[in-house]
């Protein structure tokens, strides 16, 4: 996919739904190949349906197009298409499912019939009105159609190779190894890449807005595909801690979240700098030493920690002897801040000031609809925390907005105007656990919960590891550092769930629990949405 076609737009726009597909307890236990055989078969069984569908939807779109290579191409697919279908009608049977003749499920028949009526040019509700009537009007509805598919052979090609990237190649006894291989093949990729391409050469003429509808088209197509297999019945226990077939229903769910540079852009004391202080040099000059000098204690000390300490892969999970070593970088903080006091230089530092900085923080995409999502559920048991080592909670509350105001904000306060005194009460890595725990004691009152913490730097990781889940988002390198050295285990999201699914299954306990120390890795706020709210 070149980086200037439809294609690759919409891919990359919406490939977090395949973030979705893959923390499903299906999509979990498959990996794992620890999914139940029935669940299996219904899974076979839609798939026959599916490209039965692709098949006459390739040949609608064939009919609109004029040019004889387009309308080759098209044809090609299709024949892949039907080839894919008996294919997977012969794996069928060796499953005991008789073919096509399978009940189709409702959500499949809801993709299918989106996909159809595109290729028929029959959708009304669309804000680009298909109209047959010219032969650039028949090419239009040949791009749409191609963007309903597209999207859900991607997802296809993407999640198997994923899968069988995992899969170890000296172990046969995978029991769904030769079906994840069947779409994670050069064949299957090659109708993959060749659907895009031709999605792309048939869009070429298309104005802006058609181009919109196309991506809200593919959005949509992608959308059903993955309410197909989250909403697969699953008999057995998973690990995915928040389906929404299960866990939410009966948990409350307490999100804790840090601030500075979790869900802001710059750190929020950069902010203050620039925006209060700018305009006095030397005080400026001063900050500018003080800050430095904070960094390089740090630095110095994690340094001395990280030389001091073998780096040994698989070491062992040493809880104690981190917050040990954290404890230490929390004396080093609480002596930054007392000069910082000392130095006056948050001497009659207005409220408002305060306030103007918090509306101006930039914060991550996506981090904002991700706490919107929140507010929008309206759910009672979802309970979320800010908990930051900032100078101002006011600060933090601005940066969210009143839309928001559903966040906890646990941080520090300044005297305002006066003294230029920090009111501690979240000074340090030691307070910001003091608070998390606070928190959860108030909300085990109220029956089974369930917690996630989402951090990125040192000092947010003792609650990320006190977390039921800990989410490092775009971690710092120092925090992967310290935490290795103390046998922390870093894993990306979906090879981990299914490397603890593999655990489960292994396990006769109903008690079965995560080893600790377990930390999942994201790259974004998206990632976190689409694992803990789905779609």
């Amino acid at each position: 996919m070149a980086k200037d076609e439809i294609s690759y737009r919409c891919w990359k726009k919406f490939t977090v739904d395949l973030v979705c597909l893959q923390c499903s307890p299906f999509f979990v236990s498959f990996a794992a190949g620890t999914l139940d055989a029935e669940s299996f078969r219904r899974c076979i069984s839609q798939d026959l349906h599916f490209f039965n569908a692709f098949a006459q939807a390739y040949e609608l779109a064939a009919d609109c197009v004029e040019n004889d290579d387009d309308k080759k191409a098209i044809g090609d697919l299709r024949k892949s298409a039907l080839q894919k279908s008996q294919t997977n009608e012969i794996v069928a049977q060796a499953w005991g499912i008789e073919g096509s003749n399978d009940r189709i499920s409702d959500a499949t028949v809801k993709y299918r019939d989106f996909l159809l009526a595109i290729a028929s040019g029959k959708v009304e509700d669309i804000q680009v009105p298909i109209k047959i009537a010219t032969p650039f009007e028949k090419t239009k509805v040949a791009a749409y159609t191609l963007g309903v598919i597209a999207p859900c052979m991607r997802l296809y090609a993407e999640v198997y190779h994923e899968i069988l990237s995992l899969q170890d190649t000296r172990d046969p006894s995978h029991v769904y190894k030769k079906w994840t291989q069947n779409y994670a093949c050069r064949d299957f990729l090659k109708s993959t890449m060749e659907t895009e391409d031709l999605l792309d050469k048939l869009s070429t003429s298309l104005t802006e807005e058609e181009l919109d509808e196309i991506e809200n088209l593919y959005h949509q197509a992608l959308k059903l595909q993955v309410e197909l297999f989250t909403a697969q019945p699953i008999s057995q226990q998973t690990v995915v801690p928040l389906s929404r077939a299960q866990e939410l229903k009966n948990r409350n769910l307490t999100i804790f979240c840090n601030f500075d540079l979790t869900c802001s852009v710059v750190h929020s004391t950069a902010a203050l700098a620039d925006a209060a202080f700018s305009k006095f040099q030397p005080v400026k000059e001063k900050w500018d030493y003080l800050s430095t000098q904070h960094v390089e204690e740090v630095e110095n000390f994690l340094n001395n920690v990280n030389s001091g300490i073998p780096l040994v892969l698989g070491k062992e999970y040493d809880y104690d002897d981190l917050r040990e070593t954290l404890e230490q970088v929390a004396e080093i903080e609480k002596k930054a801040n007392a000069r910082v006091e000392k130095s006056g230089i948050l001497t009659g530092l207005h409220l408002e000031t305060i306030k103007l900085v918090g509306n101006h923080i930039v914060l991550h995409d996506g981090c904002r609809r991700f706490f919107q999502k929140i507010v929008k559920n309206g759910s009672s048991n979802i309970d979320v925390h800010v908990i930051s080592q900032c100078w101002s909670s006011e600060l933090i509350r601005s940066a969210f907005s009143s839309d928001l105001d559903v966040l906890n904000v646990h941080s520090n306060e300044l005297a305002y105007v006066a003294s230029g005194e920090i009111i501690k009460k979240v000074e340090s890595l030691l307070e910001k656990l003091q608070s998390f725990k606070e928190v959860l004691r108030d909300r085990k009152r109220e029956g089974e919960h369930l917690t996630v913490c989402i951090g990125r730097d040192v000092g947010d990781l003792l609650c990320l590891l006190e977390a039921d889940i800990g989410i490092v988002i775009n971690s710092s390198p120092r925090l992967m550092k310290l935490g290795l050295q103390f046998g922390v285990k870093f894993g990306r999201l979906f090879p981990t769930l299914v490397k603890m699914q593999k655990e489960l299954a292994k396990d006769s306990s109903s008690n079965w629990k995560p080893s600790p120390g377990i930390l999942y890795t994201v790259s974004s706020w998206a990632e976190i949405e689409a694992f803990i709210f789905g779609l």
